[in-house]
């Protein structure tokens, strides 16, 4: 395990440490390692949930982490454009707004 403080140890840490410690070792301790579905898999669900349920304020995060877990741009596109028509065209074009703009920080590839 890492010594380095988490990005949740960092925002929360002081403020909600019992929250702090679900996150790191219920959510993505536990339930990101099962078995059952790729890191992969698990971020499509995530980032599907997410913009589905017009999460602005968790979206981001992972979103990059979809692209660290091997998602494409053109695979996150594909999807938020396909859960636009479902969800609502607001939840979408936040979404892809997002989207645009980690890939245009991190220098993503095309596909």
């Amino acid at each position: 395990m890492s010594t380095e403080p988490s990005a949740i140890q960092k925002m929360l840490g002081d403020f909600a440490p019992k929250l702090v410690e679900l996150t790191d070792d219920v959510l993505f301790g536990d339930m990101w390692e099962r078995p059952g579905l790729s890191q992969r898999d698990r971020s499509l669900v995530t980032v599907s949930a997410l913009v589905s349920l017009y999460r602005t304020d968790q979206v981001e995060f992972h979103l990059r982490k979809a692209l660290e877990n091997g998602l494409t741009k053109d695979e996150l596109v594909e999807a938020i454009i396909h859960l636009t028509f479902y969800t609502g065209w607001p939840n979408g074009m936040s979404a892809i707004t997002t989207l645009k703009r980690i890939v245009e920080e991190t220098d993503q590839p095309r596909s």
